[in-house]
């Protein structure tokens, strides 16, 4: 990695500590927050805070790795030998990023077939993003980069037409309460992950260099932070409303009986 300037280096030392505090705290509140909802948006709210759980762990990695590769001397900063291992958020996201739409899928209370199909389904799909992913963001060239950056794409567009097509019935069927904050979460998802190629083919455009590397360090753990944390958040607020219906629900189912 090329030598960045002081101001460059704190800026993506202070984003990726930024990160393992904000993913560690979300943890503990997904957590924590499974007494506020139904039995049936349990298993969601746990898969929620694993994600977090995992961007934690591997953003102690990450930064841990950023302190090893740089050191300062005589107020200078400068390379120490060991190279920065990157490798921690291909690893983070090819764990997560699947369990973020799995997350999604449970919330929403689908039928039995339906959840396990398009779970599996999208699971995959962004599995094979991911992995397809990685080759180009080691690439040496360009063309590279460009080559494996536009074939995970094909993955990517397939979810986002799973996301707004083929989800769009089940959406419409959620209660109306939680119907916006389910399109929302969906909106979330696309527009954060729209926000990675951005940042992937920003050595690809023209900026090379220390400037890439920053953009590229800090872009990442900012879209990383609002597809997970942000989202789980909008999580939690389905489960709880939609556990407020189903409490709803069976009081008035309570009182007829009576």
């Amino acid at each position: 990695m090329e030598i960045l300037s002081a101001g460059q280096y704190n800026l993506i030392y202070n984003a990726f500590s930024f990160a393992f505090a904000t993913f560690a705290a979300s943890t503990l509140f997904f957590w924590l927050g499974r007494s506020q909802v139904s039995s049936q948006y349990k298993t969601a709210l746990t898969i929620t805070g694993l994600v977090t759980f995992i961007a934690a762990y591997h953003y102690f990695r990450i930064f841990e790795s950023w302190n090893e590769a740089f050191e300062f001397v005589d107020g200078a900063l400068v390379a120490t030998g060991t190279p920065f291992n990157d490798a921690y958020r291909y690893v983070d996201w090819l764990l997560t990023v699947p369990l973020l739409l799995v997350e999604l899928i449970l919330v929403m209370n689908l039928g039995r077939l339906e959840t396990v199909s398009r779970a599996t389904r999208l699971g995959l799909l962004a599995a094979l993003m991911i992995a397809l992913g990685y080759p180009g963001e080691v690439a040496t060239s360009d063309g590279q980069r460009w080559l494996w950056g536009i074939l995970s794409m094909i993955p990517f567009l397939w979810i986002v037409y799973e996301l707004f097509v083929g989800l769009s019935k089940s959406i419409a069927d959620q209660p109306e309460d939680a119907r916006g904050l389910v399109s929302t979460a969906r909106w979330v998802v696309v527009l954060s992950w729209a926000f990675y190629p951005v940042v992937y083919f920003a050595g690809a455009v023209g900026i090379e260099g220390a400037t890439a590397s920053t953009i590229i360090q800090v872009g990442y753990t900012i879209a990383d932070i609002i597809a997970k944390s942000v989202f789980g958040v909008l999580i939690y607020m389905i489960a709880v409303r939609k556990s407020g219906d189903v409490s709803g629900d069976s009081a008035k189912a309570g009182q007829a009986a009576a």
